[in-house]
């Protein structure tokens, strides 16, 4: 089922709710879809905000008034630092390179890069040991 919002010529918006996008094509181009308030049959889509299901992974641990807020920013912004001005960028090969270095296939050595939220769980799951690069602005 897919909700849309609707509008007619005459400006009046209403919901309703269709089998599936094709569904709601095929009624729209025979002529079924009316204005439920006046019959208009000169029927848009309305703009609409999409429903997004959220779950408990899409959320993030995070504190706030820490007594050494400012020390642990400074630590967390020169640790950034040292791995840009000492690693190997390894770009969106990140999981691969780190998967060859901990099974000992590649050289030992400092990498930085990005990984999607797929990569980091299949790397997590193989063991493999990896820290996120904090992104700590001036002024955060």
């Amino acid at each position: 089922m897919i909700q849309y919002s609707l509008q007619c010529s005459n400006g009046h918006r209403f919901d309703v709710w269709f089998k599936n996008a094709a569904a709601y094509d095929e009624q729209q181009a025979s002529g079924l879809v009316s204005c439920a308030q006046c019959g208009d049959g000169m029927i848009e889509k309305a703009p609409m905000a999409p429903n997004v299901a959220r779950t408990d992974q899409d959320r993030m641990p995070v504190s706030a008034h820490h007594p050494e807020a400012a020390k642990i920013r400074e630590m967390l912004r020169a640790y950034r630092q040292k791995v840009l001005a000492e690693a190997e960028n390894v770009g969106d090969r990140f999981a691969e390179e780190a998967r060859k270095i901990h099974f000992e296939e590649a050289e030992a050595r400092g990498i930085y890069g990005e990984a999607t939220r797929d990569e980091v769980a299949e790397l997590i799951e193989d063991g493999v040991d990896f820290l996120p690069l904090p992104d700590v602005g001036e002024d955060n």
